[in-house]
């Protein structure tokens, strides 16, 4: 069973999900495949997770960086849990590509190379965004692509954390909404 509860952050309204094992979701509310992987029947309840991240996302948003771990729990496939765990090792006001994150997972799996695109597919439905800092993925020539919650939430977002650089831009046709 799932359950949900409501945050309101400076970006708008956040839906958070979890189950007994730890955050299953945290979608910025519109956002592209949000709560993709919710189950159809859950219900709202106030869950010790959910005072974590709350408190967690309180620091966040205040520009520093939380000291402290949100249990989470990844629902993903097999693939996709693999990239969401190398996206929670990106530190805070950092960036790396897609490339780099492909890299790590093929050197992981004995493979000589893995997908950049395969990767950008599993990082765009990462399921507990902001905790799980897909925002800090970046395309190797410095594009702003793939943000599901939106490219303007992408760049507030590394602004917040100091990571923005002047060389990102927002391509012509980008994936993100």
């Amino acid at each position: 069973m799932q359950y949900i509860s409501h945050y309101h952050s400076p970006l708008g309204g956040i839906l958070l999900a979890a189950d007994e094992i730890g955050l299953t979701g945290l979608w910025f509310e519109g956002q592209k495949y949000f709560a993709l992987y919710l189950d159809k029947e859950h219900e709202e309840r106030e869950l010790p997770v959910f005072e974590q991240a709350g408190r967690w996302l309180d620091i966040y948003f205040s520009g520093r960086e939380p000291d402290f771990q949100v249990p989470l729990h990844f629902t993903g496939t097999d693939f996709q849990n693999e990239v969401w765990d190398i996206l929670y090792t990106i530190p805070y006001g950092q960036t790396m590509t897609y490339g780099e994150i492909a890299r790590r997972l093929a050197e992981k799996r004995g493979l000589k190379r893995m997908s950049a695109q395969a990767v950008g597919g599993a990082v765009g439905r990462n399921e507990i965004s902001v905790i799980v800092p897909c925002h800090r993925v970046v395309g190797t020539s410095g594009s702003l692509t793939g943000y599901a919650g939106g490219i303007d939430k992408k760049i507030a977002l590394l602004k917040l954390e100091g990571a923005f650089q002047e060389q990102y831009f927002v391509p012509r046709h980008s994936t993100a909404p």
